[in-house]
């Protein structure tokens, strides 16, 4: 079965002052519809560089290769390289974006009722704002709300109605549970899990590797800009097998907080090895040229001639 979404060999690199940034290399994903695909990793790994590439909204100046397919009923988009007009039709009717810190994408001088009204109006959908509202949640009243007086958490559900309106076949969810306690953030999971569970294909991008557990159907675990491993969640949770992987379960509350090795690298001017033998000495899978190993339906980079 083809995915609905296709990241094959991502890699960008975005110009600053001081240097390039690394932002992503050589990423490969395929998020299939009706199931959650987690990208997890600490903060600066280079996670949200795919999800704005993926809705086409990397700056203008970033360097981009590789390749984003949106795939469906046999018409496939190609994001990397797209030109706006090309993109427009696509954004939010068949790939939409669920941002962190949804109230700041808000405007604040209108209520989430008008917004949402001319959003649903823009991608001609076939949903009312009472119903768009229901979905996630929320009562019919939180229409006439202005973005300040709404909570973290009805905030992130306002978010994912916007997302919803156009119906999108592929929803990226970035950070939805940020700066959310447990129970918001689990009702905010919830929600994605329904979302894949009426045919979307679910993103979900997060360093919270606790709350991925019981909504991931497939995980992907990333490190400066690199995927490190792949795999069915409960595996990739459960039996890491990368030793960043194992650090980063090993650091988890009821896995005893054991502190992570050193610091995460700036993404400015990288090797162009996979560099976490820099905080992990003596690892096994990083240091020199390194490749992703398959092996069943579980993936790992590991260095060249080495084994998972």
């Amino acid at each position: 079965m083809t995915a609905a979404l296709t990241v094959d060999g991502l890699t960008v690199r975005i110009p600053v002052g001081s240097g390039v940034v690394h932002a992503t290399t050589d990423v490969s994903l395929d998020l299939d519809a009706g199931r959650v695909h987690a990208l997890v990793g600490e903060s600066g790994c280079g996670k949200s560089i795919v999800a704005s590439a993926a809705c086409g909204l990397l700056p203008s100046h970033a360097r981009v290769s590789g390749s984003i397919r949106l795939n469906a009923d046999g018409d496939s988009v190609e994001m990397v390289g797209a030109p706006e007009r090309a993109l427009r039709p696509v954004r939010g009717r068949r790939i939409a974006l669920v941002p962190q810190s949804a109230a700041t994408y808000l405007t604040p001088v209108r209520t989430v009722g008008s917004q949402l009204d001319e959003t649903r109006r823009h991608l001609e959908s076939r949903f009312g704002v009472v119903e768009l509202l229901d979905r996630v949640g929320l009562a019919a009243g939180c229409r006439d709300l202005y973005p300040h007086e709404l909570s973290g958490g009805m905030a992130q559900r306002a978010a994912i109605a916007f997302a919803l309106a156009g119906d999108p076949e592929v929803i990226v969810a970035d950070e939805p549970t940020s700066s959310l306690d447990p129970a918001l953030t689990e009702k905010i999971l919830t929600l994605l899990d329904a979302c894949a569970a009426a045919g979307a294909a679910v993103l979900l991008i997060t360093h919270d590797i606790a709350a991925v557990a019981g909504h991931a159907d497939t995980a992907s675990v990333m490190y400066a800009g690199r995927i490190l491993e792949s795999g069915p969640a409960a595996e990739v949770l459960d039996d890491p097998w990368h030793d960043y992987t194992r650090d980063l379960m090993a650091a988890l509350p009821h896995n005893g907080l054991h502190p992570m090795p050193g610091s995460p690298p700036e993404l400015t001017d990288l090797p162009d090895d996979c560099v976490y033998h820099l905080r992990r000495p003596g690892s096994t899978f990083s240091g020199g040229p390194t490749h992703l190993l398959r092996s069943g339906d579980r993936v790992v980079r590991t260095r060249v001639g080495g084994r998972p």
